[in-house]
Order: C-alpha cells, then structure tokens, then sequence
C-alpha cells in the first residue's frame, strides 16, 4: 500500500491560504445560508402572524427535497447547461431559482395565502437541494485530494455560519422592519454564491461524462459495487458516527435532569459547544493535510468514542459536593467543548472520505446517496436513545454510545489501513 508523504510546514500553510479557500468559503455560506429558511425564518414569520401550531408543525414536510435529492442527482451528472460547465452552470441555475423564490415567498400574507406559501417553501427547499448537489461535486471536483480535508473543514464553517446569518436576520422583525424587507434582504445575500460561482474556474474532469441517462442512473451503482470491499465500505458510512449520533440526540434531556437551566443550556451547548466544534473542523481539516484521511479517520473516530464516554462524569459527579456547585458548569462546559471538538474533527474526516470515494464520472449522484445512506443510521438509532437512557441509566447509555464507535474503527483496518495514501483510497 502506498505510503502517505508528510507534506512540509510550508505546504501546508500554502493550501490553507490558498484562493481555493476562499472559494471554499463563500460556497459553503451559500449552501447553509437557504437552508435555515424554511426551518427556522419561515416558522418566526408565522408565528407574528398568529399561524395555528399545528399548521406551522406540517411545514417539515416541504424538507423533503433534502433527503430525495439523489433522484435527479443524475440529471445534474448528465447533462451539461449551455453556459459556465457542468457544475457552475447548474450551481447558478439553483442559486437563480432560489433567489427568485425567496424574494417572492416573502411577499405573500401568511393568513391569507398558506397554501402558496407551502409551494414556494417547497420550491425553495428543491433549489438548495439542488445547489447542494452541484456544489458537493464541484468541491470533490475542485480540490485536490491533499486539499480537500482542509477544503470540507472551511465549508462546513462557512455553511453554519450561512444558517445564523440566515436566522440571525429574523431578529429584525423585532426592530420594526417588515417580513417583506428581510426576505428582500436574505434575497441579495444569496448574490454572494451568484458573484462566486460566475468568478471561479469550472473543474477540470478528464473522466468521460455519461452519454444517456442510462449511464447516469444506473452506472454510478454499478461501479460503485464492483470495487473491492464496496459493502464494507457502505457498512463503515453507516457505523462510523452512530454512536457520537446517538449521544447527541439525548444532549438536551441529560443536561437538563443534571440541573442545568436552559439558559446554561443555550450558553454553555449553543455557544462553548459551537466553537469547539467550529475549531474542531478547522483542525481536523489542518491534520488531514498533515496525517492524510486513513490516519485521521482512526485518530478522530477514537476521540469521538472518548468525548461521549466523558459525558458520564456529570452523573458519577455528586451533585451536592461542593466540587459541583462551585465547578459542575466549568466541568459542563469542558466536556461539552471536548465532545464538540472531537466530533467537529470527525464529522471534517468522514465527509471527506465520502467525497474522495466518488467517481469523478458520477460525483453528484454518488455523493448524494452517499449522504443519504448516512442519515439513516442516525435517524433509527436516534429514536431509540429515550428508551436505552430510561432503561439503562445515563452512565451505561453514555459508554454503550462510546462503544458504539468501535465497529466502525475496526471496519478501518479493512477498507483503510493505517499507512493508506489519499491517492489509494481514491482507487
């Protein structure tokens, strides 16, 4: 197996500042950005206008466009717009299509036109799919396999960011200003992704692209399955952030039974625990420049196991020493930037690894049903935590959820071996 070359100091300084970062950036704000609004900005809007809870709770449903959008992922691998190349010219059709849509939404009246308001959300969340997709692959297409460790930490910063700005903009209707002026403003924002995406070069692919949606279709599976280890591959997506996802979904519920208020919650979790896991990407991107992508996968997979099993110490903690009362939110708010950190690193590794799987041919499609078949884990392990921390006991909960990671470190030593170049595991 061939050797992963340590670059020097100066190597790696010269990938973190490159232009390609920026780039980097600014298309990871723009797929965040529309994200958040129809989650979060659409249902402020609706509750000023006094919209029934119960119609506010349907409008999950117009999300569906992110979980299916590897449906017409291949179209976006077949066909070439007429303008900018493959990927740039799909990117601004999207961005196009979402600025329009967002600029219109805000003009209507939620009390009187709920049903128009539904099909634009649902047109809204269509084109941020579809952005997502051309811009997945404009990424793997973009950056080198050296870069993209990097590359995916400043994206899924950048992208978070995009999501507060988004929601962050609500707040101006506590100061007077109308709905239909912050949707006009979250409209020219989006100009940021319009302005990058006319600017930057299209990727160059020396691969074939398909010539029928035949090859679009059904191709990307087909060589996707007759590589060597292709299903323990699959088993290792499914396996190797289950457990940091389990623990996660009981974060809220632990924090308060331990005593603490939702104030500290939103302190402590929202604000500590977002900039560990901000550094977290950010230095994990920097490792995988250092250590390439096998190493960091079983570095940060351990942390990621080690952080969760921290979590048990709120509870073996006695609550009423006065170690707890005078230290319980300092310990809280350690093991919370600890658990976040890790994580943000994990998260920066196992996206890039799903990126650098993907045949050039089929980038869109096969990393569209790559993150697919991440979520599924996730979403059915999740919702059985309520049950394994009522039955269990929190501290047994927390160290099966660190257990949990295991499985996906051994898969490692299959379909990844520790001294596994970038360039290997592309084969």
């Amino acid at each position: 197996m061939k050797q992963h070359s340590n670059p020097s100091f100066l190597q790696i300084v010269k990938v973190m500042l490159s232009w390609k970062m920026l780039v980097m950036f600014f298309f990871g704000f723009s797929s965040g950005f529309p994200y958040y609004i129809i989650k979060d900005v659409l249902k402020f809007w609706m509750m000023d206008a006094n919209v029934d809870i119960t119609k506010i709770g349907l409008f999950a449903l117009v999300g569906m466009p992110y979980t299916l959008k590897f449906v017409w992922a291949p179209m976006m691998d077949r066909f070439v717009p007429p303008f900018l190349g493959r990927r740039r010219g799909w990117i601004l059709m999207a961005q196009i299509g979402l600025m329009i849509t967002i600029a219109v939404l805000g003009q209507f009246d939620p009390n009187l036109s709920l049903v128009w308001i539904a099909i634009f959300a649902l047109c809204l969340n269509f084109f941020g799919a579809s952005q997502d997709i051309a811009l997945d692959a404009f990424r793997r297409e973009y950056l080198t396999s050296d870069e993209l460790g990097f590359g995916t930490g400043v994206w899924m910063n950048a992208w978070r960011l995009g999501t507060f700005v988004s929601v962050g903009l609500s707040v101006l209707a506590d100061f007077n200003f109308t709905w239909q002026t912050i949707f006009l403003m979250l409209t020219a924002i989006m100009g940021i992704g319009v302005i990058t995406t006319i600017l930057v070069p299209e990727p160059v692919v020396k691969d074939p692209l398909p010539v029928n949606m035949k090859e679009a279709v059904i191709e990307p599976f087909v060589e996707f399955f007759q590589r060597h280890r292709a299903f323990l591959i699959l088993l290792f997506i499914l396996m190797y952030k289950i457990g940091d996802n389990m623990a996660s979904a009981m974060t809220i519920p632990y924090i308060v039974e331990m005593g603490f208020t939702k104030a500290q919650y939103f302190v402590i979790v929202k604000g500590v625990g977002m900039l560990g896991l901000f550094g977290g990407v950010l230095v994990g991107g920097s490792i995988m420049i250092r250590l390439g992508i096998a190493k960091s996968l079983y570095v940060f997979g351990v942390l990621q196991a080690i952080s969760t099993a921290f979590f048990a110490f709120l509870n073996i903690v006695d609550h009423g020493s006065f170690f707890w009362i005078e230290y319980g939110r300092a310990l809280l708010g350690g093991i919370v930037a600890f658990e976040f950190f890790s994580t943000g690193m994990g998260q920066a590794a196992y996206a890039t690894y799903m990126a650098i799987l993907t045949n050039k041919r089929f980038t869109a499609t096969q990393y569209a049903l790559l993150t697919s078949i991440m979520g599924i884990p996730g979403v059915f392990a999740a919702s059985l935590t309520g049950y394994m921390s009522k039955y269990l006991g929190w501290n047994v909960f927390y160290y099966l959820c660190a257990f949990m990671a295991i499985p996906g470190i051994l898969l490692l030593f299959k379909i990844a071996p520790w001294n596994a170049s970038n360039d290997a595991l592309e084969k």
